[in-house]
């Protein structure tokens, strides 16, 4: 653990200096993301750049080193009967704090906790110029100004390094159990948003090989009442199926055709689509697991109110991301030529254009 802050900042201005590109990388768990990286940009390594800064647990607030593990971070968490309401997924012990927000990525919680975007106070950043910029803060009540420590969510390192993330924490739910029943997947959509259309204490609902699966979580009492109420029986080892869920290493992600992901209306009906289903969420995140045309997935989720990405698999050096309307594209380019004028960090590793 240690702060290297200054050796990376260095590493960015030789960078500039010589006019050669550089790819982002930590702990690697997440370099199937996004489009293959540049074969001819340097590496730069913030893995050791790692560590927990500053934490309150009485103010639910925790300032870390973008390279710092979420194995460590949720291990200290826990000690104080707290954790990242957001449920990071971790797909190694690698997985770092800095990728994570870089890929925008939660967990089952999503709906009913947030995501690491709703969690995120405040960063610092070196942009392509080199410069060591501060975001945001350590309080809840920031709000002034432009929120740019958001936008690192989902930017996958193509605005700047982040050297230093603040985030909200909250307390572990008193109590938590998990209910399954049997059920076809042209019922489920409308019974998972009845439920969670509910004043319950539901933190999670899916839908995989026939069975819906609702995690409550929060008041003993509450959790219980609840149990008693809906349908299902009570599901033993709830903690590894929503771990494996989380990290994507049920059966389910493990199938060799792409890996595509939906994030859309959670009403929306399901598409005629062959092929496997997982549907998260309570509706809002699907994954589908086939050989389809992007151009009919970008259709359907369109309709749907959303969007859809080859998440995993397939071909990495076309578009992967939902393709942009001419306005949003403009607004990132200007902001990718704010932050990085010179176009050094993670090049065409979101869109070929950026």
């Amino acid at each position: 653990m240690a702060d290297l802050s200054k050796q990376i900042q260095d590493q960015v201005l030789s960078a500039r200096n010589a006019g050669t590109k550089l790819n982002i990388v930590a702990g690697g768990s997440k370099s199937f993301m996004g489009r293959a990286a540049d074969p001819d940009a340097s590496e730069l390594n913030v893995a050791d750049h790692s560590g927990i800064i500053d934490y309150h647990p009485v103010e639910l607030v925790l300032t870390v080193r973008a390279g710092t593990t979420l194995k460590e971070i949720e291990a200290t968490l826990a000690e104080q009967g707290q954790s990242l309401h957001f449920e990071p997924p971790r797909f190694g012990d690698q997985s770092t704090i800095g990728g994570t927000l870089a890929c925008n990525l939660s967990g089952p919680a999503r709906p009913w906790a947030g995501s690491v975007r709703d969690q995120v106070l405040g960063v610092k950043l070196i942009n392509g110029k080199g410069e060591h910029l501060k975001f945001g803060g350590q309080v809840m009540k920031n709000v002034a100004g432009y929120d740019v420590s958001r936008l690192q969510a989902g930017a996958m390192g193509t605005l700047g390094v982040m050297t230093e993330i603040s985030l909200k924490v909250m307390p572990q739910p008193a109590a938590s159990l998990t209910l399954v029943r049997e059920m076809a997947a042209d019922q489920v959509i409308e019974y998972m948003n009845a439920r969670a259309a509910e004043p319950k204490p539901l933190s999670a609902a899916c839908w995989l090989d026939g069975r819906v699966y609702l995690r409550l979580s929060g008041a003993k009492s509450a959790v219980e009442a609840t149990a008693r109420q809906w349908e299902g029986e009570v599901l033993e080892e709830a903690e590894d199926f929503w771990q494996q869920l989380r990290d994507q290493q049920h059966g389910f992600f493990n199938r060799s055709e792409p890996l595509w992901r939906f994030s859309v209306g959670a009403t929306a009906k399901q598409p005629p689509l062959d092929g496997a289903w997982l549907i998260d969420w309570a509706g809002a995140q699907r994954w589908y697991s086939g050989d389809a045309e992007k151009p009919r997935l970008q259709q359907w989720a369109r309709e749907a109110g959303g969007q859809v990405s080859l998440f995993r698999g397939g071909n990495r050096d076309g578009e992967v991301m939902h393709h942009q309307p001419e306005v949003l594209a403009g607004l990132q380019k200007r902001l990718k030529s704010a932050f990085d004028p010179d176009g050094i960090f993670n090049p065409g590793r979101l869109y070929s254009w950026l």
